[in-house]
């Protein structure tokens, strides 16, 4: 009998783990994190901010965000640090070192 098999054999298992082991694998955050930060993200923001500003991923270096045009872009950038220590404080994960910004649209 496979191994894959062995493991399929024992029943479902708790989902919090197995998204915590891709998102390590592909260098993210745990998922806890990462649903902190999204589900949060108006109340780091706040409410204009967030209609224009999405967070993308928050990974081991870096929180990146999608903006919907350059002038939020520049905004964003102002906030620059206090904005890496309220997704700290949100998430409850070291400071992210860098602000990375995509602009769409």
């Amino acid at each position: 009998m496979s191994a894959r098999r062995r493991r399929d054999d024992e029943g479902p298992r708790p989902l919090g783990p197995s998204l915590d082991a891709v998102t390590g694998r592909l260098g993210l955050t745990s998922a806890d994190s990462q649903a902190r930060l999204f589900a949060g993200w108006e109340e780091i923001v706040g409410p204009a901010m967030a209609a224009h500003v999405q967070p993308v991923r928050l990974d081991a270096t870096a929180l990146v965000v999608r903006v919907d045009h350059p002038a939020w872009a520049t905004q964003i950038r102002h906030l620059g640090d206090d904005l890496l220590d309220r997704v700290a404080g949100v998430t409850g994960l070291a400071r992210p070192a860098r602000l990375d910004i995509r602009v769409t649209g």
